[in-house]
């Protein structure tokens, strides 16, 4: 009976679940520990944006880019009469990424490479029926044509509104306008680059830039 007991007692041991004190899981926390996302420096920019609010909108197409102007501006103006919030304490950001990535360069980029731009983005000037020789979105006069309703970047950058910019994007479209027009791919990516609106942050891929601006406490509004 002893070397019953004993060997019992060897075999419940064996099974025995660690405590928490010990246990861990795989990302290094301990057993019950609530998880907490990481932090890299390359984000930090999101915390430097100030406001008591966080709205992150995030546009992928030309009519996602129209519609982000268009929401950003009644957000701010909503919150300013039923709230009573000045514009700066509400911290805006559109991320421009996939298709919606050419409207974060300027006027002079449309008027040189607007063709192999609008080819990629199915997106034609509705006013000309014909590839954009301007950034449609920041001009103003197209009324009804575009869905920003007379809301441009010009705008935006002067109500404090930043944009993330997808860099991978950035980089495929340098890509295509150098083997479209015999041009060396890094002399496109940092004409494309040199042109971004004020308040560009260059994000490593879009689709990264919503995880890390979800995880910083912004509400993401997805718009197409």
């Amino acid at each position: 009976m002893a070397r019953l007991g004993a060997g019992l007692a060897a075999f419940s041991g064996a099974l025995a679940v660690p405590s928490n004190a010990s246990a861990q899981n795989t990302d290094g926390r301990r057993a019950g520990e609530a998880w907490q996302p990481a932090r890299h420096p390359q984000d930090d920019w999101l915390e430097q944006i100030p406001g008591k609010h966080r709205f992150f909108f995030d546009a992928t197409t030309p009519a996602g880019t129209g519609d982000a102007l268009s929401f950003t501006s009644n957000f701010l103006y909503a919150s300013a009469f039923g709230y009573q919030l000045a514009e700066e304490e509400n911290a805006v950001v559109i991320c421009l990424r996939h298709w919606a990535t050419p409207f974060a360069f300027s006027d002079a980029i449309w008027a040189k490479y607007g063709g192999v731009l609008s080819e990629q983005t199915k997106f034609l000037d509705p006013k000309t029926s014909a590839a954009p020789i301007v950034n449609v979105f920041l001009t103003k006069g197209y009324g009804f044509l575009l869905n920003n309703r007379e809301n441009t970047f010009t705008d935006a950058v002067r109500r404090r509104m930043h944009f993330a910019v997808c860099d991978m994007a950035t980089r495929r479209y340098a890509g295509l306008i150098a083997a479209k027009l015999a041009l060396k791919t890094d002399d496109v990516y940092g004409e494309l680059q040199g042109s971004a609106h004020a308040n560009s942050h260059f994000v490593a891929a879009g689709i990264v830039a919503v995880n890390r601006a979800q995880e910083r406490g912004y509400a993401i509004q997805y718009l197409g």
